[in-house]
């Protein structure tokens, strides 16, 4: 496909966009209401996390400062985990969370993880939010470095974990840095470059190694390489992206990818990324969050890996309950709803209870030329989580929740902060 009408993209954003309008109606609505219900009102007790556990149990370590990042301190916070995923297998990982706040600014974060997994993947991440004072500029990175063998379930909603799974093995690196400069306040146009780098690809299913899965032979071994730059508008009412207690965020990514600038063919893209906190009860600090996901290929074909995919968003958090993988198209909508709430009163233990709800285009090959299709079919899931509070200051949750697919899909998943 050469080009692109209009009226198609229109109806592409249209497809996607009823959930991202909801989300930025209901924001609006709530635009103008009072500041959200303190997290610890005067008759609650002072909040504790595992620090100060740790201090009560042990008088050497020490307790965390509710005020250290407003006194312009650093909160770093390691984390070795030993855990599960269906796509890892067993793992055992090293966390780091870094948290900061410049002068009248929004809470600058670092995330970092190296993991090991029994499934021999090696995985190597960074992702980071920095704030300059008054936040002027805000610089957003994700950069990761992988041995990732993995499984996939070809394109489209109609296939199975069960038949026709193809096993790809690869090296990957990806190289996403966006610099956003405010032009009103919580308004922000940005400037990036990304680059995703495949290389090493073998794809084999039960007989054989292959070139093609679903027919789609972009990008299904050797090589592959997108590159181009990024333009973007950003909106970020949170004050703290760890664990967002109000406001919305909306970030609008195009991504034109060049040959002369590396990648295998010219492809466009556009991601739009929509988030609401809202406070259901004026009296409580119980939290109800919207997440709105949705990526369109406008042009061209990008390589397999880099077709919008289950869990392959900027935290690996898109469709809990499902495998990383699970779907994957030229478009992908994807929608969320978590209610957060408290469990003792002192805020170290919290829960959640969840739902989303994924849907890709189906894919055609007529005389060799690939054809995008529609959206024929929707997969929910459900499910919940626990929420420890690892550092009061930073309002760092370790996150550990357990979702649902109907597609008959299971699993638990870890984060180091909430999953949106």
């Amino acid at each position: 496909m050469s080009g692109f009408s209009s009226s198609w993209l229109w109806s592409r954003l249209a497809a996607g966009g009823w959930w991202l309008g909801l989300c930025l109606a209901a924001a609006l609505a709530h635009a103008q209401t009072t500041t959200p219900p303190s997290l610890h009102p005067a008759s609650a007790p002072a909040p504790l996390d595992v620090a100060d556990i740790g201090h009560k149990l042990y008088s050497r370590i020490p307790a965390h400062d509710s005020l250290g990042l407003q006194r312009g301190r650093h909160m770093l916070l390691l984390v070795p985990v030993v855990g599960y995923s269906q796509q890892t297998g067993g793992v055992a990982e090293l966390a780091v969370n870094l948290a900061y706040q410049r002068p009248q600014a929004n809470v600058s974060t670092v995330v970092g993880a190296a993991e090991y997994t029994l499934n021999d993947q090696l995985i190597f991440t960074l992702t980071s939010s920095l704030w300059a004072p008054n936040n002027a500029w805000n610089f957003v990175g994700d950069w990761r470095v992988m041995h990732y063998p993995q499984s996939t379930y070809g394109l489209g909603m109609f296939t199975s974990t069960t038949g026709g799974v193809v096993s790809m093995d690869y090296e990957y690196l990806r190289f996403y840095q966006t610099a956003f400069r405010r032009i009103v306040p919580n308004w922000y146009i940005g400037l990036g470059y990304q680059l995703d780098d495949h290389w090493s690809i073998v794809s084999r299913n039960t007989r054989r190694e292959v070139t093609t899965i679903s027919r789609y032979s972009y990008g299904v071994s050797g090589r592959s390489i997108s590159s181009g730059p990024v333009i973007s508008v950003l909106h970020d009412g949170r004050a703290n992206a760890i664990n967002p207690q109000s406001g919305y965020y909306l970030n609008a990514q195009f991504r034109p990818n060049f040959k002369a600038l590396g990648s295998d063919t010219n492809y466009q893209s556009v991601l739009l990324d929509a988030r609401l906190y809202l406070h259901p009860s004026p009296s409580s600090p119980n939290i109800l969050a919207l997440w709105s996901y949705s990526a369109f290929t406008l042009t061209g074909n990008p390589p397999f890996l880099d077709l919008p995919a289950t869990g392959w968003d900027t935290y690996s958090n898109l469709g809990r309950g499902f495998i990383q993988g699970r779907f994957r198209g030229k478009n992908l909508l994807y929608s969320e709803a978590e209610y957060r709430f408290g469990i003792t009163h002192n805020s170290l233990l919290g829960g959640v209870v969840f739902a989303n709800a994924q849907s890709v285009t189906e894919l055609s090959v007529v005389r060799g030329q690939v054809q995008d299709g529609t959206f024929e079919k929707v997969v929910p899931a459900v499910g919940a989580g626990l929420r420890l509070n690892l550092n009061k200051a930073s309002r760092t949750n370790l996150a550990i929740d357990y979702g649902f697919g109907f597609d008959g899909s299971h699993g638990i998943s870890l984060n180091l902060g909430e999953v949106f």
